[in-house]
């Protein structure tokens, strides 16, 4: 039997208004100095969980999520592990809609947010994704036969609006799997709270020059949606694997 569970928060966003196994969970506010953040928390396996919309309730933009008041919430509340899922389009064809990816590394090309919460910390980011947590995503993964992909790099725009097709191109040619819009500055701010975390990504499409078709957000909701099940039950695996 495990003598101590740490406390571990799930992070979701669109399309992941609730896990499988959250909806049972109790709603709480947490007053932080930089807002308000409303969270949810229950237990899973005899372990403390948290699980928080980056997006709170009101659903904020991208550009407009309070990431600092999300992860001062968790760092008030002693939150020790932190996983996070995000919808990611593909600019890799070998990586397919429905499938999964564990971020490896990213790339920031977000313009207007703040990445900090002492300016005057220089936050080491050299390996941002706790490798720890990322091995247990993948173990649990194989365990339950769930194709995911062990590595990948997260490229992060601003948005809300998608990404040109020239910003695909170039965004592949520096070395991008990946893009999204919401996981930085999040891993950043984790990563200076010293808060282990890991990115689940969820591949809602192919980006912009790649998908055949028009990309929309009814498209990436709908996936994100479809998967709720699978991605539920990967977390839930991950969470009694842990120690």
């Amino acid at each position: 039997m495990k003598s101590k569970l740490h406390k571990l928060a799930i992070i979701a966003g669109s399309g992941v208004e609730d896990l499988i196994f959250t909806k049972g969970f109790n709603n709480k506010e947490v007053k932080t100095k930089y807002g308000l953040v409303p969270l949810k928390i229950g237990r899973v396996e005899g372990r403390e969980i948290v699980f928080i919309n980056r997006h709170g309730a009101g659903y904020n933009a991208p550009h407009e999520i309070k990431y600092l008041a999300n992860m001062q919430a968790l760092r008030q509340i002693g939150v020790s592990k932190i996983i996070a899922s995000v919808a990611v389009g593909s600019m890799n064809k070998k990586v397919k809609p429905g499938e999964f990816v564990i971020l490896s590394d990213f790339i920031d090309f977000t313009k207007s947010r703040q990445e900090y919460f002492n300016p005057s910390e220089f936050t080491d980011v050299t390996c941002p994704y706790h490798e720890g947590l990322r091995k247990a995503l993948q173990k649990s993964a194989r365990k339950m036969k769930i194709k995911i992909h062990p590595s990948a790099i997260y490229v992060c725009t601003e948005g809300p609006r998608f990404e040109t097709k020239a910003e695909i191109k170039m965004y592949q040619r520096a070395g991008g799997d990946v893009v999204g819009m919401t996981n930085v500055p999040e891993v950043v701010l984790a990563m200076e709270a010293e808060i282990p975390y890991a990115a689940l990504g969820v591949v809602t499409n192919y980006a912009a020059g790649i998908s055949p078709k028009k990309i929309s957000t009814e498209e990436v909701m709908e996936t994100m949606r479809i998967r709720n099940k699978a991605l539920s039950a990967l977390l839930l695996q991950t969470l009694r694997d842990l120690p």
